[in-house]
């Protein structure tokens, strides 16, 4: 009985190092320190459905499936003559069977190559070292809206040859769309110009219609005539000695509570920090690395008369863990702004993330108007969240060319990025809690992370989350022809395309190659002529400036998240299928007759108590969301804004708190951020909403917001909505 238990033991220790080589970093034919430090020793559910490798050295590797994740759990408990738990995840009975099979060694390793097929369509993705890479592809029929990622295992010759081959068409394919879309914007640029050209031919002035025209002629003089005393005082300081020059400096700022350490002409550099010094704060860099092994950026925006930069050593990555036994404790003590600042006194914590194809850059864009600065100098302590990637595609493990670095979308993203930037936030402040502020994608990610089914424990670490042009509903835009011809394409053929690293990685080239100028203005154009928006309520002179900050790095399967046949252009939700969103059609065609013959708008208190409750059995979220504030686009046609507020409108949220709401007519997808009133019609509500959604205890420690002196604590809800 001994010897046979002792069999059994060895067989299953022999099937868990099979199984985890295609889970670890390196094959496992060469024999080295570095070979056993990075093999898989198991798996750590993120959340029940995320797993994440561990390898030896406490290292993480991205999400594999789910049932990959299992099968190596089960194999090393049984190694470890242990009973095994299949744990919080979710799994059919086809595949408990299927684990079932494994543990009793009767299913051979070679069933995983030819994709045993499970339940809900999903299969056993091969990642062999000799399977060509077109066998990691998951089956195109799995969740509707979360379907699994390939599963690439660790680089081999073939697997090398077979990721350059990807590298090599993609170059050529996605280069070749890139240039139709360039074409396309502009050629549909040509009537512009010529209108242009005939309003100064006959004495007009073509920028006269704008909006804020006369506004912006202001700025520009201002802008100016700031910088020509700029480089008058840097030649008076050249050219007298250092102490007269520092005692000159300090009689000018003196007269300015943010007096600058930057100016001069615009160089157009892709640098938050030297935006910041223009205005008189700046900027220090943290590392924060997600519970996947990615290693993304924080910006932390500090008024240098208050705040001193902490060392490199304190802003470099910590653990891949999120919110560590006692960090509020010790970031009230230890933390980079929670030692530096006194109760009473405090700031409280606001975390900003930016959109699809952006960086938080995006929030520093417009001098004084910008909304980083803005809510800094308001009296908020303010944290800029890059996604992973970004301008700097980093990880703990995997190099730029694995193509593991690059399996990831917009799942990911909200499950391991967000909770990273947040725990690493409330680590350095000390506060329980932050404002949380997203633009485009950043909803989206928040969204889908805070949803009952992936980390809704996330809203308990979030007082208030506003979301600027929320991204849920897929607006008209999706249906323009390139769009389409992306949804059509088989996901094989989007590889083909598009690749399986970082999608069109050429526009990153051309950042760093071309002049600012030529780049912000061929930046415009084409995203222009992408997303059917205009600059008519930017301030024209800074424009160039914006596109600094965009495009980022990002992963060709995000991308596919967003465009492909699969998910978010097909369903048109991020949480909801299509058939779903039909049938909240119809229940609010029916609302409409209602409020046809009543005369009246229909919300959520006008419904019965049966259909409130029948509609909350689709919530998407529990109560642990935090209160949550629209600013809507009405002109956005990205994205469906309204319907999103319908949602909450018509009682399919009972759980949340929508404690604000506004549509701005006017408005396009990106106004919200960059308008030359954005902060009049959005910013100083943002600002005030972060204040009234904060605890009580919270706002004792802190210093009261500019203009949020007369702001009450909590907000009254009107209909589910404040308006």
């Amino acid at each position: 009985m001994a010897t046979e238990v002792a069999q059994n033991k060895d067989d299953a220790a022999t099937r868990f190092d099979c199984h985890a080589e295609k889970l670890s970093l390196l094959p496992h034919r060469k024999e080295s320190e570095r070979v056993a430090a990075t093999t898989a020793v198991q798996a750590l559910f993120v959340t029940p459905q995320d797993p994440v490798i561990e390898t030896a050295d406490g290292g993480r590797l991205p999400a594999v499936p789910l049932i990959e994740a299992q099968i190596l759990n089960k194999l090393k408990s049984e190694a470890e003559g242990r009973p095994f738990n299949v744990g919080p995840a979710a799994i059919g009975d086809a595949q408990e069977e299927y684990l079932t099979h494994v543990g009793a060694g009767q299913v051979p390793q070679n069933d995983v190559l030819e994709g045993t097929t499970l339940e809900h369509g999903s299969s056993l993705q091969s990642s062999e070292p000799e399977v060509p890479l077109g066998s990691a592809i998951p089956p195109s029929r799995t969740n509707p809206l979360f379907p699994p990622l390939p599963l690439y295992g660790p680089p081999t010759f073939m697997r090398t040859v077979h990721c350059n081959l990807f590298r090599c068409s993609s170059f050529f394919l996605s280069l070749g769309f890139l240039a139709v879309i360039v074409l396309g914007s502009a050629f549909t640029s040509i009537p512009l110009m010529l209108r242009h050209i005939g309003l100064r031919l006959t004495g007009k002035e073509p920028d006269a219609r704008r909006p804020f025209h006369d506004e912006e002629k202001k700025r520009k003089r201002g802008r100016r005539d700031a910088a020509r005393a700029w480089k008058q005082r840097r030649r008076r300081r050249n050219s007298m000695d250092k102490t007269r020059a520092d005692s000159e400096e300090g009689d000018v700022s003196q007269g300015d509570d943010y007096a600058p350490t930057e100016g001069g002409a615009d160089p157009l550099i892709c640098d938050v920090g030297y935006y910041a010094r223009r205005v008189g704060l700046d900027i220090e860099e943290f590392r924060v690395q997600t519970e996947d092994g990615f290693i993304i950026q924080l910006w932390h925006v500090f008024d240098p008369k208050e705040y001193s930069p902490v060392s490199d050593e304190v802003r470099r990555h910590h653990k891949p863990v999120v919110f560590p036994e006692k960090h509020t404790e010790d970031g009230r003590i230890h933390g980079a702004s929670g030692a530096q600042y006194r109760d009473g006194n405090r700031r409280y914590p606001v975390l900003l993330v930016h959109g699809l194809l952006q960086s938080s850059g995006a929030y520093c864009c417009n001098d004084d108007d910008s909304f980083a600065f803005f809510l800094c100098k308001s009296g908020y302590d303010v944290w800029l969240g890059n996604n992973r990637c970004g301008f700097e595609p980093q990880h703990q493990m995997l190099a730029y060319s694995d193509p593991r670095m690059w399996a990831w979308n917009i799942r990911q993203m909200g499950v391991m990025d967000l909770p990273a930037l947040i725990s690493r936030v409330l680590s350095e402040t000390g506060f329980p809690k932050l404002g949380l502020v997203c633009h485009s994608q950043g909803t989206t990610e928040t969204f889908v992370a805070l949803a009952k089914e992936q980390r809704p424990e996330l809203g308990t670490k979030i007082s208030g989350f506003c979301a600027l042009a929320p991204a849920a509903y897929a607006g008209p835009l999706i249906g323009k022809m390139y769009f389409k011809f992306m949804r059509i394409i088989s996901p094989g053929m989007f590889r083909v395309f598009f690749g399986i690293h970082a999608f069109i990685p050429f526009m990153m080239t051309m950042h760093s190659l071309l002049p600012g100028k030529l780049y912000g203005a061929l930046g415009y154009r084409v995203f222009s002529f992408l997303f059917n928006w205009t600059d008519e309520r930017w301030e024209q002179d800074l424009r160039d400036r914006m596109f600094q900050f965009a495009p980022v790095y990002v992963s060709a399967e995000s991308m596919r998240w967003w465009l492909g046949r699969e998910c978010f252009a097909k369903q048109r939700c991020i949480l909801a299928t299509r058939e779903e969103g039909q049938l909240e059609d119809e229940e609010d065609d029916d609302d409409s007759v209602v409020a046809d013959k009543s005369s009246r708008h229909i919300s959520s208190d006008d419904l019965s108590s049966n259909t409130a409750e029948t509609r909350g059995r689709t919530a998407w979220y529990d109560e642990q969301a935090p209160p949550m504030a629209f600013w809507i686009a009405g002109s956005d046609d990205l994205v469906d804004g309204r319907r999103l507020l319908r949602r909450f409108e018509r009682g399919r949220e009972p759980h949340v708190k929508l404690v604000h709401s506004k549509i701005i007519e006017e408005y396009e997808h990106l106004d919200v951020i960059w308008a030359m009133d954005a902060i009049e019609k959005v910013g100083k509500e943002v600002r005030e909403v972060i204040w009234r959604t904060a605890s009580k205890e919270s706002r004792d420690l802190c210093r009261v917001p500019l203009g949020c002196e007369n702001a009450e604590y909590g907000l009254k809800i009107l209909g589910g909505v404040c308006r």
